[in-house]
């Protein structure tokens, strides 16, 4: 067997299975060594039926029978029910709000379920357990999850995979086996060097593969998945490092303007600059002067002041002329996530350059604009694209605002030198080959997020970016008063919006999803939809407000039109889903409130919140509840406004497997929960880099140099 053939070649897989396991990135047989087991369930804690006590949790294995589905009497709730049996007894299995369960399992399958005990003495029951099924012709119960026994025959450690619908963890699990008795093992090339492998006390390739899918103790699992994480982190850390070294390779213009002139533009800002700003402009400026294209991200709170730091060094750059002709500027471009956001910053830079003799432009695919009209020299005009586009070519508009359409071949620069982007973290190295000049002169980039993250997360993905941080607010902005509420604080909460809406300010009530749910396709989640709330809300709460929707499944066009009627002030209260958390900038609104506050991650609702932080008006932010007791992490929202905080507490707390984000990112649960080692992270981060510096193009290590290609596809930051 050879770990690049495909999964298909030695396997017989159904339509079914193909799916899932595509599903799952799974095509061949070193992708299927490489699914890790999200956990590991012991045999001995096993329970039988005989032996269950209420309020307990346990893992059983045993026969389904009996299955059907009903309606609760009262409540008409939908629910699939069965039963249990092991060599012990038997006991009811309850499924609620999931009526789909009991035709998707079959009466005599082999099961392992494991959930929580409920009922009363002599009428217990399982109830709501996650299921995982067997092929009863080829694994009856007794030997359900006994591929592992020591030296004494004695059961020990079960891998438990993550699924797909279509293929089970059982299933992953004898593929696996399979696999290995095929002596695949000693086909595989280890990637990673011997003496960094002993340097960190690694095992190998082929024992980790061992330790981890049939691990014999717990610490054969643990020391596997740590030689899978550093794995994993260290390969990102090449890639992203070589792609930081290519964009190096080109050339750069210098850009070097004296304290003074900065300064004198710096002291004209409606604020003082905080200390954090301070800091990150002379970064920039080190790395525009070095004679490299700057690649840094700069990465602050809601509110932190980023606009104004791209301000003052767009204004650098465009007072620097390039050095085949003195009397011409260097360019500048600005990009952002959305049309309605691209107008904001196009005024923002008004206000900054309006003293100055700069032109500045505005491309959106809703038409163009050029500040200063020679009409009202204090206000823009509307210009036709193909204008805008000659004088951007010719370089008479040294600064352009827009969305991302900015870097299509239809806009040509003339002397494009700092390239703005704003929470586009993710414009990845093919994007930045296109901003390169015919001339390899490449321009100044500069990413900025909202976004907290992990500091080891930061340092991963953005391998290939110099970091800054804003972690200071301007005078004056004031702290958002955040309170966890329950639903009997419904009319309390309120009763605070309408006084905001009197006062003439606006809100957002977000919800975790769009429509209600259809209860015969999909569990009845007890959440919030955004268009059921704003229907409730027009007829029962605030009947004589202005009400609208904005959610993910509508047009573009739509979304940008209901965020021009907000910002000016035609809608009093916008009913969302989490579309709203990046590019909307709407300083009136000072109320929001999020329902179903426990289905978001940390970092999530930490960037809801700031939507209500961006003028000097105290904002509130309430964050409904669905239990009755508030959860470690909504303590943490509740107390901390800072989002760097919130985001460490967020890995720490809900598990990497859950961070917010980590889908977006494309990597594994195990490089995830790497993340937590930050003494890992830099470990792999420095070398990566002393091994490219001795061999930047890894030809001494060719297996090493062909797992860092294989990565570099697969992610999703690419």
């Amino acid at each position: 067997m050879n770990p690049h053939d495909a999964l298909g070649n030695h396997f017989r897989l159904s339509e079914i299975h193909r799916r899932a396991l595509k599903k799952l990135g799974i095509e061949s047989v070193r992708d299927l060594l490489y699914h890790l087991p999200v956990r590991y369930d012991k045999t001995s804690d096993m329970k039988s039926v005989a032996s269950l006590e209420k309020g307990t949790e346990a893992i059983l294995v045993g026969t389904l029978s009996g299955l059907k589905m009903r309606k609760a009497w009262k409540r008409k709730t939908p629910i699939a029910e069965g039963y249990l049996t092991d060599a012990s007894g038997k006991i009811k299995i309850i499924w609620f709000n999931q009526p789909y369960l009991a035709k998707m399992l079959s009466d005599g399958a082999v099961v392992k379920v494991t959930g929580k005990i409920a009922g009363t003495p002599g009428k217990l029951y399982v109830a709501n357990p996650s299921v995982e099924r067997g092929d009863a012709s080829s694994l009856p119960a007794e030997s359900l999850f006994q591929g592992n026994q020591n030296s004494s025959g004695e059961a020990t450690i079960a891998p438990v995979y993550p699924e797909s619908r279509g293929v089970t963890s059982l299933w992953f699990f004898h593929a696996i086996q399979k696999a290995f008795k095929s002596g695949i093992l000693d086909n595989l090339e280890d990637p990673i060097p011997e003496e960094i492998r002993k340097r960190y006390n690694l095992p190998s390739l082929k024992t980790a593969l061992v330790w981890v899918h049939t691990p014999r103790k717990d610490t054969d699992a643990v020391a596997a998945r740590k030689r899978f994480a550093f794995e994993e982190v260290f390969l990102i850390q090449l890639a992203k490092g070589q792609d930081r070294r290519a964009f190096e390779a080109n050339k750069s213009v210098v850009i070097d303007p004296s304290p003074e002139e900065v300064e004198a533009f710096i002291g004209r800002f409606p604020f003082e600059p905080t200390g954090a700003q301070r800091r990150s402009i002379e970064d920039i400026f080190a790395d525009m002067r070095s004679g490299k294209p700057m690649a840094r991200l700069l990465e602050g709170d809601v509110g932190s002041g980023k606009t104004a730091v791209a301000a003052a060094t767009a204004y650098a750059t465009v007072i620097t002329s390039p050095k085949d002709a003195p009397s011409a500027r260097l360019q500048v471009a600005y990009m952002a996530p959305t049309e309605i956001l691209a107008k904001q910053h196009f005024e923002s830079f008004i206000s900054f350059f309006r003293h100055m003799p700069v032109n500045i432009g505005l491309l959106t695919g809703a038409g163009c604009k050029k500040f200063p009209s020679k009409v009202n020299p204090g206000g823009a005009t509307d210009i036709s694209r193909s204008q805008l586009l000659k004088w951007i070519g010719s370089g008479e508009i040294p600064i352009l605002i827009g969305t991302h359409a900015l870097i299509q071949k239809s806009v040509k620069f003339k002397n494009l030198a700092y390239v703005v982007i704003d929470e586009q973290h993710r414009f990845g190295t093919l994007q930045r080959k296109e901003l390169v000049r015919k001339d390899a002169v490449a321009p100044h980039l500069l990413s900025m997020t909202a976004t907290p993250i992990p500091r080891s997360l930061a340092l991963t993905v953005y391998g290939d970016l110099d970091l800054s941080l804003l972690d200071e607010l301007p005078a004056g902005r004031r702290i958002v008063a955040t309170e966890i509420t329950l639903p009997q604080d419904r009319e309390r909460v309120y009763a605070k919006v309408r006084e905001e809406l009197k006062s003439g300010r606006q809100a957002y009530v977000i919800c975790p999803r769009i429509d209600e749910p259809d209860p015969a396709k999909e569990l009845a989640l007890q959440a919030k939809s955004v268009k059921a709330e704003a229907e409730r809300l027009k007829k029962e709460i605030f009947p004589g407000q202005r009400i609208a929707i904005l959610h993910s499944k509508m047009k573009p066009k739509e979304k940008d039109d209901i965020m021009a009627r907000f910002l000016a002030h035609e809608i009093d209260i916008l009913v969302a889903t989490s579309v709203v958390e990046v590019g909307v900038n709407v300083p009136n609104a000072t109320v929001i409130i999020i329902e179903g506050a426990d289905r978001f991650g940390l970092a999530q609702l930490h960037q809801l919140r700031g939507r209500v932080q961006r003028s000097t008006y105290q904002p509130h932010c309430f964050a409904f509840i669905d239990t009755k007791s508030v959860s470690l992490r909504l303590k943490a929202f509740e107390k901390s406004a800072n989002g760097f905080e919130l985001a460490e507490k967020d890995l720490e707390l809900r598990g990497a497997g859950e961070l917010y984000g980590r889908k977006q990112w494309g990597l594994s649960d195990v490089a995830m929960e790497a993340l937590k080692n930050m003494a890992m992270v830099k470990a792999a981060r420095e070398e990566a880099h002393e091994a490219l510096e001795k061999d930047a193009d890894l030809s001494t290590y060719p297996h090493l140099a062909e797992e860092v290609s294989r990565k570099r596809k697969t992610l999703h930051f690419e």
